[in-house]
């Protein structure tokens, strides 16, 4: 019974870990879309953007209402985007998006993690060009015709329509049309469950089983930065 335990409470306590993570990650984005764009998400497309993530990671309202609020105090730290790019073992290119108020710590985090798992950190511009910027919305398909969309979205820069594995619809676009395929969303009152800007590979690398336990494990060590917003990679 005690070992029945122990796994249940091992899996509470790595589930607890991975919405703390999460929390931390929507706090920072949220620090970063006020300071560009203001406390008001009616009139802050960047926050809007934000607010739907932290819903559906199920983040309390009171804590994305305090997060804005922080986000405006003259004491909260100062966050910037920073993109870092390198190399995981077997040649698997790698972007590192990370959300800092110290790019002289976290560029040292980054390069010891690369470091420790066997990777390279590279200078900026070394593997961005094998990835395309985009920006990913999911929708619920209950109500929702996709080839009506398909038509009805292509003058908003819509790229790519599709399904994921759970039957969610799956709208993608260019990263510069990002702005205009969320407000023609909202204009059809359609309010996703997320939306996300991505990085996408143009070209993907075949390794094999025991490669990519090498490359995942440099990629686990990354993501457990606490700067870390999010990881990419271009292996198959």
């Amino acid at each position: 019974m005690g070992r029945i335990f122990e796994v249940r409470k091992s899996t509470m306590f790595a589930r607890y870990d991975r919405m703390a993570k999460q929390f931390s990650r929507i706090g920072k984005e949220v620090a970063i879309a006020v300071k560009k764009g203001g406390p008001d998400p009616n009139t802050n497309p960047m926050l809007r953007r934000v607010i739907q993530n932290a819903k559906s990671v199920n983040m309390p309202k009171d804590r994305i209402e305090a997060a804005i609020k922080n986000a405006q105090g003259k004491d909260t730290s100062n966050y910037d985007e920073v993109i870092y790019e390198g190399y995981a073992p077997h040649g698997i290119a790698v972007l590192v998006v990370t959300a800092t108020d110290n790019t002289t710590r976290t560029v040292a985090n980054v390069r010891s993690h690369f470091n420790k798992g066997g990777g390279s950190l590279g200078n900026s511009g070394s593997v961005a060009f094998m990835f395309k910027h985009v920006g990913v919305f999911k929708l619920k398909p209950e109500g929702l015709n996709t080839e009506d969309m398909e038509l009805e979205l292509i003058d908003a820069g819509l790229d790519e329509l599709g399904e994921d594995s759970e039957g969610n619809i799956i709208v993608r676009c260019e990263f510069n049309d990002f702005g205009s395929m969320q407000k023609a969303l909202e204009e059809k009152g359609i309010t996703p469950i997320s939306s996300e800007v991505e990085w996408i590979p143009l070209n993907t690398v075949e390794v094999t089983e025991e490669q990519s336990a090498d490359v995942f494990k440099l990629i686990a060590r990354v993501e457990e930065d606490d700067d870390v917003q999010q990881v990419f990679h271009n292996m198959a």
